[in-house]
């Protein structure tokens, strides 16, 4: 299967608030966020991208915005990468919503959280991994197992697909750090997935294409193995 950058958006105008944002219409990009947006096209300019989705909030979109006008790549909307319906909980204060008695429920035991009026964290989970996974089969019949491509979503749904990738209960996914305009990257294959990288605000992503090999395998892709001992790195790279 081919290559997934999971990128969160940029710095939001509710992060600096310490709002909780949701899906509350308009929530755009700070300052800070901006240019975090404009320094992804430099880390990813070594990086061959196939295709990109995005969440449909506007915060997400601007974020891949410069991306897209560097690489020529017409991006598509997905709902199913969508932030979280917090519900009730949309657009108010954290302090505020550290008091509730869900509040300790969303820390210890998300699983079991759903949001007064919205969604629960478990549905959250299944509708993005399914939508992930929808996109990466697309993309690698259209492009090859080698093809890499960008998902810009939210923090809480990256944490949640790392979960999923990583074999961990929900219930674990709030030790995950997930800062705006990181990148992990998880690579799918027919038995397990391989997470490559998580929370990455560091410099190019060259790293992450996957090697074409001068020899065709016989089970005809990228092998599902993990490599016994640790990895030696990219040939290419030493």
């Amino acid at each position: 299967m081919a290559t997934v950058i999971l990128l969160r958006h940029g710095r939001s105008t509710a992060n600096t608030a310490g709002v909780l944002a949701g899906r509350t219409a308009g929530v755009a990009l700070d300052e800070v966020g901006r240019a975090q947006a404009e320094r992804l096209v430099s880390r990813l300019a070594d990086v061959p991208l196939a295709a990109v989705v995005t969440s449909p909030l506007l915060r997400c979109r601007q974020t891949v915005a410069p991306l897209v006008k560097a690489t020529g790549l017409t991006p598509r909307t997905d709902a199913r990468l969508s932030e979280v319906d917090y519900g009730e909980w949309s657009g108010r204060p954290l302090k505020e919503l550290a008091k509730q008695p869900l509040w300790k429920v969303v820390q210890s035991q998300p699983s079991a959280a759903v949001f007064p009026g919205g969604e629960g964290l478990a549905h959250m989970q299944v509708r993005a991994v399914t939508g992930l996974r929808a996109h990466d089969a697309r993309v690698t019949a259209e492009h090859g197992e080698h093809a890499v491509w960008v998902a810009c979503t939210h923090g809480d749904v990256i944490k949640a697909v790392l979960a999923d990738a990583l074999g961990q209960h929900l219930d674990l996914f709030q030790r995950t750090v997930v800062d705006p305009a990181s990148v992990s990257v998880i690579r799918y294959t027919d038995t397990r997935s391989f997470v490559l990288r998580m929370n990455d605000c560091g410099g190019e992503l060259s790293g992450i294409v996957p090697p074409k090999p001068k020899r065709r395998r016989r089970s005809g892709g990228l092998s599902s193995d993990a490599v016994v001992g640790g990895s030696t790195g990219r040939k290419d790279r030493e």
